[in-house]
């Protein structure tokens, strides 16, 4: 029996999946790590403790499975895809915090950038300016910590997405670490060109990022290198952006497939195969992946900022409930949302809209409304943000999708999940194994090294574990997103 394992570091934890070949799960260990919020709108992680995770679930994982490093064929990597870091290759010690996807501190120079046109890069990159890519956040280093540029073009710093991190550690770090990122992870940086995959020397030149300290971008599927550590001799040959390793791992490998995953963001991608899909509604064009010696493959990808992020804002933040899975049975003591709208523009707002201006709001409120209407609504807003989406992947792609797959925590909400199948019409689909973006990163390994032989090996070991058919009728989802839109605009001008 072969084995690979996934190494998936998102937003808010780091986790280790070993799968069979079957696509069983037969071990999993995560650890979550600190957020910290310097300053208002400010997003940070410690790459340290992030790096020191990664270890403890690796060896936690194949001691719970009572496997080693040589029962692994391959290992494959996911990651939060725009979170920015810069580290001394010498030392191998980060010369600041990680900035976070979430961060909105480079409203500025994303402004200075656009000069009143945020697609000015858009034909390039698939992607508008805003502060959620990573490119702005180089510029936004190297303007303020003191020698970086100097350092940056000696070789002594380098910079690069969660993924690249981890790769040149696990390959060996000071001793010869690999810095390379895949093409996923590029194609979300604003400086890659979507047809060359390279780093694009105009972009590179107006953003003033030296071309030195960027990896070197890889194919996703592919040997990248061999592990060293808990992993030593295991090939690494998958790397895989969050949510291009959530529809990889879903199965949706064709033209015209989707998914939506329902994390700390949410973020619908659909399919689009070797075509690359131009957006005039709000959507991003991005690489889904690339094997080693194929052309690529691209998708449409709608973002939203804030999902299961919000419900962690109403436990840590307002203490409205203890623990996140309480969220349900408090929106369950309500019929409705009572006409309460909760928009959670706490980092602007993603597709469709692209509003670095807006911020949250909570509309609607009388004194009829209570805990469970406010519960209810931050469930809703999920849907009604996913439902926006689908609507702008409908409008550029001209596929009427005939079921939407799910993944990720929130999908385990089955109240959520309801909602979501009436206000999109669909069949909401979720499948066996929620952990679809650790699977999508053992998926990639494994096929780069033979464990399953082509794509349609992968697709017939995935499973349904539920389903959820629309029942609302028509007028009142025409009432309700009629509202959410009305509450939406309230957001705008703020900042």
């Amino acid at each position: 029996m072969a084995f690979v394992g996934a190494l998936d570091q998102g937003t808010t934890s780091t986790r280790f999946l070993v799968v069979d070949e079957r696509g069983t799960v037969v071990a999993s260990a995560q650890r979550p790590h600190a957020q910290h919020f310097p300053r208002p709108g400010w997003v940070e992680h410690d790459a340290v403790e992030i790096l020191e995770n990664m270890w403890t679930v690796i060896g936690t994982a194949l001691a719970t499975a009572d496997l080693t490093a040589a029962d692994l064929a391959a290992v494959g990597i996911t990651n939060q895809r725009e979170t920015l870091l810069v580290w001394d290759p010498a030392t191998g010690q980060p010369l600041q915090r990680a900035i976070v996807w979430q961060d909105t501190r480079t409203t500025g120079i994303v402004d200075r950038l656009a000069g009143g046109d945020p697609d000015r890069f858009r034909a390039t990159t698939g992607l508008p300016l805003a502060t959620y890519f990573s490119g702005p956040r180089a510029t936004w280093l190297l303007e303020h910590v003191d020698g970086l540029r100097a350092r940056g073009q000696s070789g002594g710093a380098l910079l690069g997405t969660v993924d690249s991190w981890l790769l040149w550690n696990l390959t060996g770090g000071v001793d010869g670490g690999r810095h390379a990122t895949d093409v996923t992870n590029a194609s979300r940086t604003l400086l890659m060109d979507l047809t060359t995959l390279d780093w694009d020397p105009n972009l590179l030149d107006a953003m003033d990022i030296p071309a030195a300290m960027l990896p070197q971008i890889v194919p996703s599927i592919g040997r990248l290198g061999i592990g060293v550590g808990p992993l030593a001799g295991v090939p690494v040959s998958g790397i895989l952006g969050d949510q291009q390793a959530a529809l990889f791992g879903q199965g949706c490998h064709v033209a015209g497939q989707a998914k939506n995953t329902y994390g700390t963001g949410c973020f619908l991608l659909m399919h689009t195969g070797t075509e690359q899909v131009a957006s005039t509604n709000g959507l991003l064009t991005t690489v889904a992946a690339q094997v080693a010696g194929r052309p690529p493959t691209y998708a449409l990808e709608g973002s939203v900022a804030m999902a299961g992020a919000t419900v962690q804002w109403l436990r840590d933040e307002l203490g409205l409930i203890d623990e996140s899975a309480e969220i349900e049975a408090l929106a369950r003591t309500v019929d409705d949302n009572g006409d309460v709208y909760f928009v959670p523009a706490f980092s602007g707002l993603f597709a469709p809209h692209w509003r670095s201006d807006a911020r949250g709001a909570l509309v609607g409120l009388t004194r009829f409304a209570n805990r469970g209407h406010i519960a209810r609504a931050t469930l809703e807003s999920t849907a009604f943000q996913t439902h926006e989406l689908l609507g702008a992947m409908r409008a550029d792609s001209g596929v009427d999708l005939a079921e939407l797959r799910v993944d990720g925590g929130m999908v385990a909400n089955d109240l959520l999940m309801q909602f979501q199948a009436d206000l999109l019409g669909v069949d909401v689909v979720r499948s066996e194994i929620v952990e679809a973006t650790a699977l999508g990163a053992a998926h990639a390994a494994g096929l780069a090294e033979g464990v399953w032989a082509e794509a349609a090996d992968l697709r017939a070991t995935w499973q349904e574990g539920g389903r959820w058919s629309p029942s609302m009728p028509v007028e009142e989802r025409d009432r309700l997103t009629a509202r959410w839109a009305e509450a939406v605009q309230r957001t705008f001008h703020w900042a």
